[in-house]
């Protein structure tokens, strides 16, 4: 068990998400950087449903009530188990009573942490995960506060000797400030001049942005049609147009239907990129086919378990 001592102002249970009930207007939801998250899993060998922590622009704390062990990954925070520093991408363990703080986000806007077992609250339509707007799954479908008690499940590894390390080239990285996008369903609204703003513009994430969609601060893209379309259904990643023309980009709990016109679609690959920029920071757009978008997330995917496979080595030399 662990029990948030002092929880920052966003806190949150999260796994991978529900994918499969949009037809009842359930959002898949989950992590906003599955990558991120899957890392952290993997580094304290959960299985990838393992549920976990989100944690976002914010200090806080965590005590242990029972020993266990944990991984942070995502935004770089700066972070100390019993007053020792901890790294970003490295299991650790905590022994009964440790403390666990996050202090300063260096880099980044959400940090994740995995404990050895995954926490375990009552799954909601088959996912832990939180959904706010709702207000089901995670504890009583809200944010966790200070005092809060999580139960954590068994260990699936049994992690040995000294915490280990993922090579660098496995990390997830967000130095770029450029993702990628495929061709959106109503591309053909769009003239040759909204395109060219698209493609080349260093948006800036605006301060209204959330779990749902991050708003775009950007010359305004021109519709050469109606900028209201009947309802269609949308994804996470999904960039749609309002009459204003700034651009959104739909994210985790993002709705499953909308009527404004989707010029484009953000990688799956590169989602994580944009869920990672903080209020103020840049973001530009490349357009990539399909195919590339695909040999991308199977990239990240392979990551994934390669991590998986390191560690499980790791276990079984210690």
């Amino acid at each position: 068990m662990i029990e948030i001592t002092a929880a920052p102002p966003f806190l949150t249970v999260q796994d991978l998400g529900r994918p499969g009930y949009h037809a009842q207007g359930v959002p898949s939801g989950g992590a906003m950087d599955p990558w991120a998250f899957s890392v952290a899993n993997a580094l304290v060998g959960n299985v990838g449903t393992a549920a976990g922590l989100e944690w976002s622009l914010g200090s806080g704390r965590i005590q242990w009530h029972d020993a266990g062990a944990f991984a942070l990954a995502g935004a770089t925070v700066d972070a100390t188990l019993d007053g020792a520093p901890v790294a970003m991408h490295r299991w650790y363990r905590a022994r009964e009573g440790s403390v666990l703080a996050l202090h300063r986000f260096a880099a980044g806007r959400f940090a994740y942490l995995a404990c050895a077992g995954g926490i375990d609250t009552l799954p909601v339509l088959g996912s832990r995960a939180t959904y706010l707007s709702a207000r089901f799954g995670g504890l009583e479908g809200r944010l966790l506060r200070s005092g809060d008690r999580l139960e954590v499940g068994r260990s699936p590894v049994p992690l040995r000797g000294v915490g280990f390390t993922i090579p660098r080239e496995l990390e997830p990285r967000y130095e770029t400030a450029e993702c990628r996008v495929v061709v959106g369903p109503h591309a053909a609204l769009f003239g040759a001049e909204s395109w060219s703003a698209l493609t080349t513009t260093t948006y800036t994430i605006d301060s209204a942005s959330d779990r749902m969609g991050y708003r775009l601060v950007g010359p305004p893209l021109q519709h050469q049609g109606h900028a209201a379309l009947p309802s269609a259904p949308v994804c996470p990643g999904a960039v749609q147009v309002p009459a204003g023309g700034r651009p959104i980009v739909l994210m985790a709990d993002a709705p499953t239907v909308g009527g404004y016109p989707v010029i484009a679609v953000v990688c799956s690959a590169d989602l994580p990129l944009v869920a990672q920029r903080c209020p103020g920071e840049a973001l530009r757009f490349r357009i990539v086919s399909v195919d590339d978008a695909q040999r991308a997330l199977r990239r990240r995917a392979g990551a994934v378990h390669t991590i998986g496979q390191l560690v499980q080595g790791a276990a079984v030399r210690g």
